[in-house]
């Protein structure tokens, strides 16, 4: 098992129009791909960095998880995704750890990507994604 490297940095936020004005005109950066994730009541704009993305998330329902973390924290980076090479042994791994995990399966996420979350709880407070290509 191993950790391949930082697929994206996420960024919770209530508008897309600011980031699309930041980061694709001012700084440059190629949008990718806009996504509606119905099952995570959210739409992503996907940036590429040149070694990473960076994902603006926005919550499409006021009961998404998205929504609740912009009511608590306000703007700014949700999540941190790491790409692995294997998933579903990382999770077997994690729970043998005694690991709080939000996702005990993998589930499908943007691009396609298997991803599981693990709770704060259990990495010093910030929310972390694992994410295998598809």
């Amino acid at each position: 098992m191993r950790i391949l490297g930082i697929e994206h940095v996420a960024v919770a936020t209530a508008d897309l129009d600011e980031p699309a004005r930041i980061f694709g005109q001012l700084l440059g950066l190629s949008k990718q791909r806009t996504e509606d994730i119905p099952d995570q009541q959210v739409i992503t704009d996907i940036y590429a960095t040149g070694s990473g993305k960076i994902e603006f998330v926005k919550p499409t329902a006021p009961e998404s998880p998205v929504s609740k973390y912009l009511a608590k924290q306000g703007a700014g980076i949700h999540h941190i995704a790491f790409l692995v090479d294997d998933l579903r042994a990382w999770l077997r791994h994690l729970r043998q750890q005694g690991v709080e995990l939000i996702d005990q399966e993998p589930r499908t996420g943007a691009e396609g990507f298997l991803i599981a979350f693990i709770h704060p709880s259990s990495t010093a407070g910030i929310l972390v994604e694992l994410c295998q290509r598809p």
